[in-house]
């Protein structure tokens, strides 16, 4: 699946994933491939995902959106801290 993370400075990130994790305002959440389409706002928090080649990587996100649709994950944060 693709993962695009996006600040209002510039893109963080965009490439093929296997899974990847957010901080929910209801609780953190994970997404894999073939997820359920969504929608939802995120709390400042540990946001991490794996690459094809198994590679972890952790940033805290400040805040933002994620949308799950077709395999295509889309975060719009406010802000990334690596």
């Amino acid at each position: 699946m693709h993962l695009e993370i996006i600040t209002p400075d510039k893109l963080i990130f965009s490439g093929e994933v296997v899974s990847a994790t957010f901080p929910g305002k209801k609780g953190s959440f994970q997404v894999l491939k073939d997820h359920a389409a969504l929608i939802s706002t995120l709390n400042t928090g540990e946001m991490k995902y794996t690459t094809q080649d198994n590679k972890e990587t952790v940033m805290i996100v400040e805040g933002g959106v994620v949308e799950v649709l077709n395999n295509t994950i889309k975060l719009l944060a406010e802000g990334i801290q690596k």
